[in-house]
């Protein structure tokens, strides 16, 4: 086991992995917290989850569903150097509507970090980046450039001057760029599942055009230009379990209809995506 690794079990997203293909991770099992945490909660909620857990924080952290995305600003909040916040997202996660915590709305709470220098955010295809959704967004930090918001061009949509569009052709073009605007920060990365195609990932949400290939080759080229301080991967399908009705209510409404994934093709999706992403992301 590495003491600078761990998985925190809040759902049931990786449980269909075969003992024998084991990731050999410590084991944070906390499926009851994780009920309150689940798509949205509360600061209170939140503080308490901390409280009881901080001492089994690692830099590297493999947790569940992209509904606990929101974690990922809990997980930076262990590190007491600046660095730059790098998330692979189908989704900008930036909405600036109460309630604060929610999967939706992490991006802010990691931006009130202020060991946080800069958020860059790539491979977003949902519609939140369009009009006019995107008014529900933190266009104030977007900007001033403190959040960089690197949307997939989708065509027949104007963008603003504050966002960064991609092509499948360019991407990695303009990730190069970024690096090179970055090459004396570090970085901490986090990846949702759900910016891969639908073929390398099953999870509760829409997925991106990101290809596996494609995230590899991010992350290689991160560790040969910049520091790699710590970062987390979720976004793996699992069964929704709630604490509240006003979550259920809630995560009802705002997720997409999902086919419930069957185990061989977890196995043939997930699990492959994450033994190849996981090395490359720890650097083991």
């Amino acid at each position: 086991m590495l003491s600078n690794q761990v998985f925190f079990r809040t759902d049931d997203a990786w449980d269909f992995i075969p003992e024998e293909h084991s990731l050999k991770l410590p084991v944070i099992d906390v499926l009851e917290d994780a009920k309150a945490l689940r798509f949205i909660t509360s600061k209170k909620t939140v503080d308490a989850f901390v409280e009881k857990h901080a001492a089994d924080f690692r830099p590297f952290t493999l947790l569940g569903s992209g509904d606990f995305h929101h974690l990922s600003a809990v997980w930076t909040r262990q590190f007491d150097e600046p660095f730059t916040l790098l998330s692979f997202d189908n989704h900008p996660d930036w909405d600036v509507r109460p309630p604060n915590w929610s999967c939706g709305a992490w991006i802010n709470r990691a931006l009130e970090n202020p060991r946080i220098d800069s958020v860059a955010i790539w491979g977003c295809g949902s519609f939140e980046c369009n009009f006019p959704y995107r008014f529900l967004g933190n266009r104030r930090a977007a900007k001033t450039h403190k959040l960089l918001v690197y949307p997939w061009r989708q065509r027949r949509v104007r963008y603003p001057a504050y966002f960064n569009p991609l092509r499948i052709g360019n991407w990695k073009t303009l990730f190069m760029d970024w690096l090179d605007h970055h090459h004396d920060h570090r970085v901490y990365v986090t990846i949702d599942l759900d910016c891969l195609v639908h073929s390398e990932a099953a999870t509760n949400w829409e997925n991106g055009r990101f290809t596996c290939n494609d995230l590899l080759w991010a992350l290689h080229t991160l560790r040969e230009k910049v520091g790699v301080i710590g970062g987390d991967i979720c976004g793996g399908w699992s069964r929704p379990r709630y604490a509240t009705n006003f979550q259920k209510l809630a995560g009802w409404f705002d997720h997409p209809e999902v086919t419930e994934p069957g185990r061989k093709d977890l196995l043939s999706s997930n699990l492959v995506t994450l033994e190849r992403l996981w090395p490359a992301l720890t650097g083991t």
